[in-house]
């Protein structure tokens, strides 16, 4: 394969991979986001404790999140093809994606949310504010900066997992790393390939600390 051929190869899987890891991780945190903020709230010592609803809740994330992603991958497939009309490609791979994220994400969000210091919504609470304005006035806000870095984090992992779906032709970089690297023995495309991945994720961990030092910055 020529240098030009290689190039354009991983440029176009490079893009099929930022597609998958954004798309993914935004259709994670719409399902993840309101879940974490529900395992918040409706926790016992939340600000509207439900002790059923959170152990539900809990219990169907951590049954989702015990199950290994290529596992998942192939687990999900029909649900894929069914939506997608496809079980393989870029497009079909984001479901997959998203199924995993979403249990991730809403942990991480719990796990932000908790940080908030308690005097904090003890006095919303004590001044009678409502429970939306609380969630997003007081507990999304003070944890802002926490999200964000737990952004950073989601999407690292996603583009771990986008990695992995290869196996089963999901596109992107994992799928070259394994159709030519694995399969035809090309070394130099493998190599090129994980260096590629190396390079998104040390990108989107930096864009992620810069965020987030200048929200702490605006919160000073």
């Amino acid at each position: 394969m020529g240098a030009s051929d290689m190039i354009s190869m991983l440029g176009g899987g490079t893009a099929d991979t930022l597609l998958m890891v954004f798309v993914s991780t935004l259709m994670g945190y719409v399902i993840g986001l309101p879940l974490g903020v529900c395992l918040t709230i409706f926790d016992a010592d939340g600000i509207s404790p439900h002790p059923w609803i959170y152990k539900l809740l809990d219990f169907v994330i951590n049954i989702t999140r015990s199950v290994p992603f290529l596992i998942l991958l192939i687990l999900i497939q029909p649900f894929t093809k069914m939506l997608v009309g496809k079980s393989y490609g870029t497009t079909a791979t984001i479901v997959p994606l998203t199924v995993a994220a979403a249990p991730f994400i809403a942990r991480m969000v719990e796990s932000s949310l908790k940080e908030v210091d308690k005097g904090v919504i003890e006095a919303a609470v004590s001044l009678g504010a409502k429970k939306s304005t609380i969630v997003t006035k007081v507990l999304i806000a003070e944890a802002r900066t926490s999200l964000l870095v737990g952004v950073t984090i989601a999407l690292g992992t996603i583009l771990g997992y986008s990695a992995m779906s290869g196996v089963v032709g999901g596109g992107g970089l994992g799928d070259i790393a394994i159709k030519y690297g694995y399969y035809r023995y090309e070394t130099d495309i493998m190599l090129v390939t994980v260096l590629v991945l190396v390079i998104l994720m040390q990108i989107l961990q930096w864009l992620g600390m810069v965020m987030s030092k200048k929200l702490d910055r605006r919160r000073g």
